[in-house]
């Protein structure tokens, strides 16, 4: 079984226009909302390819309720802990020329909340994949993930971190099944801008031998890279498509990852292809890609 971790869901408020201008009064052209946050987005996309996920986390308010029922709507296994004071976040995203957002804060989580989340992680059984993506809240430590790595020591249950910085950097020597830095997140953690693809597997191979397992590299439309634990090296160039919203499009290739790990038996170069077609539908639609969306590009491919 897999499960994702979203500490500060969110309601995302997506509005397009073909203008947009600071300090003025700007008209939307289209509005939609959907659940947001990194774990959403990667279960929800597993479950467009028939692979079980529940998603963990907090919801608090209206603003929770709501993400829980657009959650389910999308055909999402929903194991939220329902905060008793203050709203889940609404992050409102302008579609126009650029890409905006303004993000929203998120309620405060008590300790026995917290608690209640730890309960439920050590149910994970050996064999089962647990997905930490997205930035910690303010509200907690933050070494939270290296906590729940330690706790999940010796227990052979696979994590998948999915997060930049420090954040990252302090997570790798408990021995991540799969780390996702983008090509410029990669070079930061060395201090370094990372040019050519020889310069990001030297840095990937450092993350390897400080205790990542696979390093997938997303490098836009260049495609992506994986180094893999098998020793080997592999990379795909990217599908050809017209670019509608980023937002998701990395999560995404996490989902598609771990789909075509596990569908093809721990195959890397079927993860790394199914991962690249996931990232790249849901970057070619207005929201995360259907299923049908991902295999017309995998056959393509």
């Amino acid at each position: 079984m897999i499960y994702t971790v979203t500490f500060n869901p969110s309601l995302d408020y997506v509005v397009r226009m073909k203008h947009f201008e600071t300090g003025a009064i700007n008209r939307a052209e289209q509005e939609t909302i959907y659940p947001g946050g990194k774990g959403i987005n990667v279960a929800l996309v597993l479950g467009n390819l028939h692979i079980p996920a529940r998603i963990l986390g907090f919801t608090a308010g209206f603003t929770g309720q709501e993400i829980v029922r657009l959650c389910k709507e999308n055909g999402g296994d929903c194991d939220f802990i329902t905060l008793d004071q203050g709203n889940s976040r609404i992050n409102l995203k302008i579609s126009a020329a650029d890409e905006t957002a303004v993000n929203g804060m998120g309620p405060d989580i008590p300790e026995a909340k917290l608690q209640l989340l730890w309960e439920k992680i050590q149910t994970l059984k050996a064999g089962d994949t647990l997905v930490l993506a997205g930035s910690i809240p303010a509200v907690l430590p933050g070494d939270m993930y290296e906590d729940i790595m330690k706790r999940l020591q010796g227990r052979q249950i696979r994590v998948v971190v999915d997060a930049t910085g420090d954040l990252l950097r302090n997570v790798i020597a408990y021995h991540p099944f799969l780390i996702k830095p983008n090509q410029f997140e990669l070079g930061e953690l060395f201090s370094v801008i990372l040019h050519t693809d020889e310069e990001i597997i030297t840095c990937g191979k450092r993350l390897q031998s400080m205790g990542a397992r696979n390093v997938l590299v997303s490098l836009g439309e260049a495609g992506a890279l994986l180094i893999g634990e098998d020793g080997q090296v592999y990379r795909r160039a990217a599908p050809q498509g017209k670019m509608v919203n980023s937002v998701g499009a990395g999560d995404s290739m996490v989902a598609g990852f771990l789909a075509g790990y596990e569908s093809s038996g721990g195959n890397l170069e079927e993860a790394l292809k199914l991962g690249l077609c996931a990232g790249s539908a849901t970057a070619f639609q207005e929201w995360l890609a259907t299923e049908q969306e991902i295999r017309a590009l995998y056959e393509a491919l």
